[in-house]
């Protein structure tokens, strides 16, 4: 029987959402307008979307 590894999280779900979002708003800003920055600007907002649902 395999046992799964456990990973605790030192940050919570929020917290690493927010991150995430912020990362991809960056990365978002280094490409020209286009299909690739809407579809990274969407990721993001749906981001930072998820780290508000728990407010």
């Amino acid at each position: 029987m395999k046992h799964r590894r456990r990973f605790k999280q030192t940050t919570s779900l929020e917290e690493r959402l927010a991150l995430e979002a912020g990362r991809l708003r960056e990365q978002a800003k280094s490409l020209p307008h286009g299909r690739e920055r809407e579809i990274l600007l969407r990721k993001a907002r749906q981001a930072e979307t998820g780290s508000h649902m728990s407010e």
